[in-house]
């Protein structure tokens, strides 16, 4: 991790504020940075890539089981109402 080459002040608030939105591992900088990266809104491929073929097929399984289950309730539904 390189050395800050600036120091800035920020009230007690804004210390909570970044202090929540840290996730593990992060610098203030990095949450300032990805903070800032949001705010810009981004380019439209910059998500694309960030998960493992693996992530992305499990996310994929997930949603397909999902909305296999929300089919077979409302066909139970269908035929419980009819």
């Amino acid at each position: 991790m390189a050395t800050a080459d600036e120091q800035i002040r920020v009230s007690e608030r804004v210390k909570r504020e970044l202090d929540r939105l840290r996730r593990e591992g992060e610098s203030y900088n990095d949450v300032l940075e990805r903070v800032l990266d949001e705010e810009r809104g981004g380019d439209f491929d910059d998500g694309f890539g960030r998960w493992s073929d693996a992530e992305a097929e499990r996310v994929r399984e997930g949603r397909r089981t999902s909305k296999e289950k929300r089919k077979q309730r409302m066909k139970e539904r269908t035929e419980g109402g009819a």
